[in-house]
């Protein structure tokens, strides 16, 4: 048990009370959100799928970004993102996705979009599709992706306590 699981299972039980599945559109994460959730048990009542796209022709090809959102500004941007998240729920059962691209070091990072700028993308079916930026302490990438992890939970609960 990681010390994530009690708020994978809070945002599990959450997604319950409501009656939607939940997907996952992970890039820096490499699947970390969705293997916490899928760590708890009775998750596949919720879990719907995580769709792991760390490459740019993964974005496109299995969630719809399109090339030009990721010319004109990048994977770690809030386009992306926005467009990662309502990709996994229009190409899912569910009706909620959280989505993560950014920069988890040690390499990678630039002036523009450091290590450790991440950004998040939140889509619930019938609202607005969102995005927030986090500039993460550059103390590891274990450190980040796990913070990450811990925002996109912890974004996903803010949702659905609406």
């Amino acid at each position: 048990m990681s010390e994530l699981t009690p708020l994978a299972d809070r945002f599990l039980k959450a997604c319950l009370a409501r009656r939607i599945m939940a997907a996952t559109a992970e890039s820096c994460t490499g699947g970390m959100i969705v293997a916490h959730l899928t760590d708890v048990a009775g998750s596949s009542a919720v879990v719907d799928r995580g769709f792991v796209t760390y490459s740019n022709d993964a974005k496109m090809d299995m969630l719809g970004v399109s090339a030009s959102t990721l010319a004109a500004f990048g994977a770690v941007s809030s386009e992306t993102a926005l467009e990662m998240a309502a990709g996994a729920v229009s190409r899912s059962r569910a009706g909620i996705a959280l989505a993560v691209t950014g920069v988890a070091g040690p390499d990678g990072g630039s002036p523009e979009k450091p290590v450790g700028l991440v950004w998040f993308g939140l889509a619930v079916k019938g609202q607005p599709t969102i995005s927030e930026h986090r500039m993460f302490d550059n103390r590891g990438r274990d450190f980040i992706r796990r913070e990450t992890v811990r925002h996109a939970l912890e974004m996903g609960l803010r949702a659905l306590a609406d």
